[in-house]
């Protein structure tokens, strides 16, 4: 239960798919401390599941005490650090540079009436408010990036890297984390995910599973409708409902 909050109620679940050989996704789900994050193991690049998974680890040994402003800024410090530690891991394993131990991260942060979501790379924060579903984080993707440069969207899906992120921990460079910092009302759903799932749902699907309200029933069908298709990506969502 997070300080000056009546109570949040989630859950998280995580699924290899059908594709994968193993599950280089992981998430947090610790609602006493107020906080959930997912972390998504680059694919392709070795060791993405240990990354992922010292991401969660990472967050969860953070105390939870202070001030949002303060525990977002521990967050902050605590990814920065881990970004250093992979980096440098790498560079004493003698590892070329084109060789990467990464993960993106969401994290949600709860406390009182406020909120915030720190995030780098494409693991995305929804919230569903009012029969809307609205998409809080914004991919840190070449996609996102040529739309910026004002391509088109057929321009900018036809890049052969489109996909390609543009931010993770573990990039061997400085970590950029975004924060967005909004107040909570009663009612509000929080979904955190990795692209395996919110790839294989549409807009429309995502909202029609937050609007169950409790977070087993929207994991259900959640999960339930991407196993129903290809699920070539690993899986993995929380949802957090006040």
């Amino acid at each position: 239960m997070s300080p000056g909050r009546a109570r949040w109620y989630s859950a998280g679940r995580t699924h290899r798919g059908k594709l994968r050989s193993r599950n280089e996704d992981a998430f947090l789900d610790c609602p006493r401390h107020g906080c959930w994050a997912v972390a998504d193991g680059m694919g392709g690049h070795q060791a993405g599941d240990v990354a992922s998974q010292l991401v969660v680890d990472s967050l969860a040994s953070l105390p939870g005490r202070g001030s949002l402003d303060e525990r977002v800024e521990a967050t902050r410090r605590c990814l920065q650090g881990l970004n250093r530690r992979l980096g440098e891991e790498l560079t004493l394993a003698g590892q070329g540079a084109d060789c990467i131990m990464g993960s993106t991260v969401v994290a949600l942060l709860l406390q009182g009436n406020r909120a915030a979501c720190v995030w780098a790379g494409d693991s995305r924060c929804y919230l569903w408010r009012g029969q809307t579903l609205y998409q809080l984080s914004r991919d840190h993707s070449l996609f996102e990036q040529l739309l910026d440069q004002r391509l088109s969207l057929e321009q900018a899906r036809a890049h052969p890297d489109a996909r390609a992120l543009t931010r993770a921990i573990g990039s061997r460079g400085p970590l950029s984390l975004e924060v967005l910092e909004l107040s909570t009302l009663a009612g509000d759903v929080f979904l955190l995910c990795s692209d395996g799932l919110y790839q294989a749902l549409s807009h429309s699907e995502l909202g029609q599973a937050l609007s169950l309200g409790n977070p087993q029933q929207v994991l259900d069908q959640l999960f339930a409708g991407v196993l129903r298709g290809a699920a070539r990506d690993n899986l993995t969502a929380v949802v957090v409902q006040s």
